[in-house]
């Protein structure tokens, strides 16, 4: 399968993120070179998925270690450490982002940009491992012939690379155990639609592009054999924080006996958090929804994610393992 698609790379020392919200249309990098542009293009949605966010994060701090090394070495810890909370507010509902800052900020000494920039590109790699590992336990679950759903985008886009529900569904398709894939438009910025299948398209996987509200007609039809998607915090007990609309389509999956698989890396899980419950979910902006239809006066509320509770998962897929959500405990993170 194509491994060459990457949205985030580290260049002759600058940052490059490829624009994902002009996808498909545009394919345009963009060019970074302080903390602040990093956080700002985390929160504009120029880079997303948690994976990615983190990723991006970490080669953030070397931008802020750069920067204070230059103009201001003897405060230059904090310096960075004042970075490093501007960028953790970026985008609260993803706890890799936090994972992978918590892990920069180890490695800051008094002129450590080297040994940052080795620790980035090797949360990055790792990453990319994972995913590779996850594809193929994933794909060992599934049946041959096996028909499935994807919501919003889990794949290189959203990570280091490879992906993580799009990881699985790479796999199991070169494996020839995949038949049909239908990827969910996944509104209202259509991930869907403007990365998902553009994505599976690079690969030259075949893919239906259905609307959001079209998945419980699909499902009644026995058309789906198993759902497959990401995460962008797993707590303790197994509950599941992702893309708005991933809650509807498992308890669109429990209804119609499909099985529901979430795919994600150990630094996802959040073991500090006993329950979906306690997660933060991220509030988009009203315009996302009210400025497309030019409608004034009305409000709009605009949730990026939902949580899915544990007992609606068949499986979580981890590069450690596939277990069972009420399992989830046992895979603490280093």
């Amino acid at each position: 399968m194509n491994d060459k698609l990457r949205a985030v790379y580290w260049e002759l020392d600058q940052l490059h993120l490829l624009d994902q919200r002009l996808l498909p249309n545009k394919h345009q990098i963009m060019v970074l070179k302080t903390a602040t542009q990093v956080a700002q293009a985390i929160k504009d949605m120029v880079v997303r998925g948690a994976p990615a966010i983190g990723i991006t994060a970490a080669y953030g701090v070397v931008l802020a270690a750069k920067a204070a090394y230059k103009n201001d070495p003897n405060n230059s810890v904090a310096i960075i450490q004042s970075d490093i909370e501007t960028l953790a507010k970026a985008r609260p509902t993803a706890v890799n982002l936090v994972w992978a800052l918590q892990r920069m900020q180890a490695k800051i000494t008094s002129n450590s940009i080297a040994i940052l920039l080795e620790e980035a590109q090797a949360i990055q790699q790792e990453d990319i491992d994972a995913n590779h590992q996850m594809g193929d336990l994933g794909a060992a679950v599934l049946p041959e012939n096996c028909r499935v759903l994807t919501h919003c985008n889990a794949g290189a886009l959203a990570t280091g690379g490879y992906g993580t529900a799009l990881g699985v569904i790479r796999s199991a398709y070169a494996a020839g155990k995949i038949s049909q894939v239908y990827a969910d438009e996944t509104r209202p910025w259509l991930q869907g639609t403007r990365l998902t299948a553009w994505e599976l398209l690079q690969d030259n996987i075949p893919v239906t592009l259905l609307a959001d509200s079209a998945a419980a007609n699909l499902m009644k039809q026995q058309r789906i054999d198993w759902i497959i998607v990401g995460a962008d915090r797993i707590t303790a007990n197994g509950d599941v924080a992702n893309k708005i609309g991933t809650y509807s389509l498992a308890v669109l999956a429990r209804q119609h006996n499909i099985k529901f698989m979430v795919v994600a890396p150990t630094s996802t899980i959040d073991m500090n958090l006993t329950s979906g419950d306690q997660i933060i979910i991220e509030q988009r902006p009203s315009e996302e929804i009210l400025t497309k239809n030019n409608l004034k006066g009305a409000k709009a509320w605009n949730p990026s994610f939902d949580v899915t509770p544990a007992n609606l998962v068949d499986v979580i897929v981890t590069e450690k393992g596939v277990i069972k959500p009420n399992a989830i405990s046992s895979f603490r993170k280093n």
